[in-house]
């Protein structure tokens, strides 16, 4: 039996994770334990943590569906699992990592700090590249790739690149 792609509602695991993550911080805003912005900032992390498993693994599955047959049961599983990477894991990490991470840096003043204004052009970025994956699991969903497996190879990078720098600007804080 060759897997099914249901069109479902892209955005709802988006939904959810937003719900998920606002009640969250809104139940620790009630709690409001001594070390609220603890709790927080491990939320963020593995947030980022998950968004960056995602992000680093949708282009390997991008290269071998490449070399599969558009239409054959390889392809259409391939199609199934870059789906559910990207609305199960990849999108809503990426929420919550954004939703909370703004948080911290509202509440810790970061906004007036010369490293984060380039840590948030990084993250932008990231969101971008992001966003590029979703066309191109779209473009894999419709069989309509046109790009080659090296181009997946190469575009891999950009992810570890930018989570470099980002990782350099918060622990560094160079300027």
């Amino acid at each position: 039996m060759e897997p099914k792609i249901q069109p479902g509602r892209p955005w709802l695991g988006a939904v959810i994770t937003l719900a998920i993550t606002v009640a969250l911080l809104a139940a620790l805003m009630l709690w409001r334990p001594s070390a609220l912005y603890l709790w927080l900032k491990a939320l963020h992390v593995i947030a980022v943590i998950a968004w960056m498993a995602g992000m680093l693994y949708l282009p390997r599955l991008f290269v071998y569906h490449c070399e599969a047959e558009p239409g054959s049961k390889q392809s259409e599983t391939f199609k199934v699992m870059e789906r559910r990477l990207l609305r199960a894991i990849i999108n809503p990490a990426m929420v919550a990592a954004w939703v909370v991470g703004l948080w911290l840096a509202w509440d810790a003043g970061l906004f007036r700090n010369g490293w984060m204004h380039a840590k948030f052009a990084l993250v932008l970025a990231m969101s971008a590249v992001h966003g590029m994956f979703v066309r191109y699991v779209r473009d894999f969903a419709a069989d309509r790739n046109q790009r080659s497996q090296r181009f997946y190879r190469i575009i891999n990078e950009v992810p570890t690149l930018l989570m470099i720098a980002i990782v350099i600007l918060v622990v560094v804080k160079p300027f």
